[in-house]
């Protein structure tokens, strides 16, 4: 690391403001000093090696068997261990007790450059309070993995199948076991791979069901059923169980093959005859195709399903029966812009990330939360991890927020805030590893606005995206807003016309914050952008009804925040 960025870290406390504290009177009340390399602190980091496993304290669980949850972790396995990115050198022993010798990912990054500047800026930001050199490439800690099933411990008492499963989008599932007296569940994938995706985004993301912080760890290595083995092999088994020529509806059942003597097909249905043969999780039914999706807990008991059902209820003896997609494996359009932006894609593109090989994309997506868990130690401590908030300072005095949006790439944000009396500004992104991202190249590049250096640090902790949110984002929601099939000629000679910046403003500033409105005459459109994504759900959900919009086609649009950064374009 050159002295120039040791320097400037070394001299720049930058980190851990947050918007309570821009309005104290002394702004240092809200900010992590720089740490001394000789202070008590700075020793306790230095003897953790840039990776601080007490970041895990609050989330991270140790090595547990479904079967013996009443006795401690097995002999020489560390109670708190770190999954991925950077471990101490003397744990390195201990820890290759509980990983793989081997790993069917490269230990080397899709992108370099990325790489490099994620490397170079969570070095220089732990200049302070560490003496020994930053290593990002150990693919042990995160592309090996001791086990394929996950243990989650601290969850709602309450919880179903179903509500856990909405968290997981790294692959097949196996088997869900919800120990409720224990609160604590285990989820078994089909292969390491997946299970090493999910356990490393539930702890960066810090995974939180029914607002308990949820602790995450490994299960008991157990192999998979030899029925269960055959069936994937063979014939591509799921949890998923596909049901065809279904009668949802009389008038419609001739079109699929289905007799409107039938009883309608219900979930209530569904559910009563297929409940035999194990938990259900959920049930879909798409009534103008006569089909139905049943996801059960285990991929065992839709095995059962498959082969028997039609012979053992006459009611399906006619009707098509075979798997479907696991919908735990389906790739996410944030986990496709993810990948995208790791592997330097440029916009528009991501969508092809989608036809690539499923281990292709958790090797991708691994790769980039390894580098974005170490940086946010590195640079805010243990406790920083999964933060999702930016804070930029020293801004111009007269900036914009629609000029610090135009300054800002890596990722969709979430919200950003403007605070213009104290010159300093909060972004906040959906994904922590965008916001990483972000700080690991303007810790190198730098950020300039009107020929200004501004300051780049770490604001308070976002905590955990809402789940909500999460979904409304992986169906393509931004803060972003598109107007489409308007008539701007016919619109001029309106005696008031609508679409115009200080008539939209008005009109869209009644659900929240505008910041900016780019119209595009020569495509009959324009776009609508918020300061917030939550204002931007709730417009898209109330224009729709207003006279004024009747007429147009609305959908959410691309946050240019998301674009490829233009230095590795």
């Amino acid at each position: 690391m050159s002295s120039h960025y040791h320097q400037q870290f070394m001299n720049t406390p930058m980190y851990a403001y947050d918007v309570p504290s821009a309005g104290l009177e002394s702004i240092d009340d809200g900010l992590y000093r720089s740490l001394s390399p000789t202070s008590q602190v700075a020793y306790h980091n230095d003897r953790q090696a840039v990776w601080p496993n007490g970041g895990y304290q609050s989330n991270g669980a140790g090595y547990l068997d479904q079967n013996q949850m009443a006795y401690p972790p097995q002999s020489g396995i560390l109670e708190q261990q770190p999954t991925f990115g950077i471990i101490p050198s003397e744990t390195d022993n201990a820890s290759s007790q509980i990983s793989t010798g081997s790993s069917s990912y490269s230990s080397t990054p899709r992108n370099p450059k990325f790489m490099v500047a994620a490397a170079a800026a969570a070095a220089a930001a732990n200049a302070p309070l560490s003496h020994k050199p930053l290593q990002l490439n150990n693919p042990r800690d995160f592309t090996s993995a001791p086990s394929r099933t996950v243990y989650l411990g601290n969850i709602p008492p309450s919880l179903e199948v179903r509500e856990l499963l909405d968290h997981v989008r790294s692959g097949v599932v196996e088997d869900v076991r919800i120990l409720r007296e224990k609160m604590c569940a285990f989820i078994s994938f089909l292969d390491e791979s997946s299970a090493l995706l999910f356990h490393s985004d539930a702890i960066l993301k810090r995974l939180n069901i029914g607002g308990r912080d949820i602790k995450v760890g490994w299960g008991k290595p157990t192999p998979i059923d030899p029925v269960v083995t055959a069936a994937v092999t063979n014939d591509g088994a799921t949890r998923n169980v596909y049901i065809g020529r279904l009668n949802t509806d009389r008038d419609l059942a001739p079109q699929f093959g289905a007799d409107p003597k039938d009883s309608i097909a219900t979930e209530e249905k569904l559910r009563a005859d297929l409940d035999f043969y194990g938990e259900i999780e959920s049930v879909k039914i798409i009534v103008e195709k006569g089909i139905a999706f049943v996801h059960f807990s285990s991929i065992f008991s839709a095995t059962k399903v498959v082969s028997t059902l039609a012979t053992v209820n006459p009611y399906y003896s006619n009707k098509k029966i075979f798997y479907g997609k696991d919908r735990c494996a389906f790739v996410t359009k944030t986990q496709q812009h993810n990948a995208a932006q790791f592997l330097g894609l440029q916009p528009g593109m991501e969508h092809l990330v989608q036809y690539t090989d499923r281990d292709f994309i958790s090797n991708t997506l691994l790769q980039q939360s390894a580098a974005a868990a170490a940086i946010a130690t590195a640079a805010g401590g243990a406790n920083n991890l999964g933060n999702r908030t930016i804070y930029l300072g020293n801004l111009p005095k007269d900036v914009k927020i629609e000029e610090i949006c135009n300054a800002v790439r890596g990722g969709l944000l979430q919200s950003i805030k403007l605070l213009t009396d104290r010159h300093v500004c909060f972004v906040t992104f959906i994904d922590p590893t965008a916001a990483a991202q972000l700080y690991a190249m303007t810790s190198l590049h730098g950020l300039t606005i009107h020929n200004k250096r501004c300051k780049i640090g770490w604001g308070k902790h976002s905590g955990a995206l809402s789940n909500a949110l999460a979904l409304a984002v992986s169906h393509g929601a931004s803060r972003n807003i598109y107007l489409g099939n308007i008539d701007f000629k016919a619109d001029s000679e309106r005696e008031v016309p609508v679409f115009t910046e200080q008539t939209l403003r008005k009109l869209f500033e009644e659900y929240g914050e505008v910041e900016q409105i780019n119209f595009l005459p020569e495509r009959s459109c324009c776009f609508v952008n918020f300061t917030n994504i939550s204002n931007a759900i709730l417009a898209i959900d109330k224009i729709k009804s207003k006279e004024q919009f009747k007429d147009l086609k609305i959908n959410f649009g691309k946050d240019r925040c998301g674009n490829v950064p233009r230095q590795y374009r």
